[in-house]
């Protein structure tokens, strides 16, 4: 039985968060569950886009933070991760306010490159996913809850999509095509692969509406961790009150066995109910899972741009 730890929390100040997080994380044994001494760990943090700091569309740095300072007092070597469609995350880390806190922890951002693993299913074993991932001995997953025009919702599963290097991503989108289920398929294929140890979901604010980008904040004051991230979805489109059958990344879960009725979930802390949510804003449009050749060619031009001509000007 998956245990999905939820609590409230109003604040992202770093002191009250300290606390909050450390409560989250009791019932499932706390940091030192999970990390050991020497351990290098990643911190894999949704960092979608510099574009708009203020609208909620990635990851709070106070979370990273609060969970890199745990790692360290628990003895491990803490590393920020991700790879962003377009610039790089250092990029996108420094338009949202991460570098301040970072440098405090010296905390080091790694850009992910690709290599093939046999443990993606065979269907999309030509595929490829970050190596500086699947090489680190623990792996904390830290996304942000948000719409998603394109799957209605991301969360836990969906930010493992950040382990996929660069463009790569964009390569993934064209192979699944207009076929949301079996992009679904993919996604979910890659989460069994990465395999986190545990996943925190930021929604404290959440990203409602058109997102992952063209949404609006929402403050709904809830956290949750989980081992299973699977579980810690499900939980979440139970608190939100969306259907399951809706959320590509739910219902293929659902589907291949690896997420089950909230009656096989155990909930330490509070319970879903306890925390409903009335009126998330599904998105009001919904955009094709598409990345068609001309597309890719003009993102991956804009890409080159952002990261070698845009950012080192930005960031220098």
């Amino acid at each position: 039985m998956s245990n999905v730890s939820l609590i409230r929390t109003n604040v992202y100040e770093i002191k009250e968060l300290e606390k909050s997080i450390e409560n989250l994380l009791e019932p499932l044994g706390g940091i030192n569950a999970f990390v050991k001494r020497g351990d290098r760990v990643l911190l894999k943090p949704n960092l979608l886009t510099g574009s708009r700091p203020k609208k909620e569309c990635v990851t709070r740095p106070e979370i990273v933070y609060c969970v890199a300072k745990m790692v360290k007092n628990a003895g491990g070597q803490p590393f920020l991760g991700d790879s962003p469609a377009f610039g790089t995350a250092m990029g996108v880390a420094k338009a949202n306010g991460y570098l301040p806190l970072l440098k405090e922890l010296d905390l080091p951002i790694v850009e992910f490159h690709g290599k093939r693993y046999e443990k993606v299913s065979q269907e999309f074993n030509h595929l490829r996913l970050s190596k500086e991932a699947m090489a680190a001995d623990v792996i904390i997953n830290l996304p942000k809850l948000k719409s998603h025009v394109q799957l209605t919702m991301t969360m836990g599963v969906k930010n493992l999509f950040g382990c996929v290097p660069g463009k790569m991503k964009a390569w993934w989108h064209l192979e699944a095509g207009k076929d949301t289920k079996r992009f679904g398929r993919m996604l979910v294929e890659t989460a069994k692969a990465i395999n986190p140890d545990l996943t925190i979901i930021d929604s404290i604010i959440g990203h409602e509406g058109n997102g992952p980008i063209g949404g609006e904040p929402r403050k709904l004051e809830i956290l949750g961790a989980s081992t299973d991230v699977f579980a810690l979805d499900r939980t979440f489109i139970e608190i939100l009150k969306v259907n399951p059958e809706d959320v590509p990344t739910v219902a293929v879960a659902q589907e291949l066995g690896c997420s089950y009725d909230l009656e096989t979930v155990n909930f330490p802390l509070l319970q879903p109910e306890e925390l409903a949510v009335e009126n998330w804003q599904l998105p009001t449009v919904r955009k094709a899972i598409d990345f068609g050749v001309p597309r890719l060619i003009r993102s991956t031009v804009k890409h080159l741009y952002i990261r070698f001509i845009q950012e080192p000007m930005n960031i220098s």
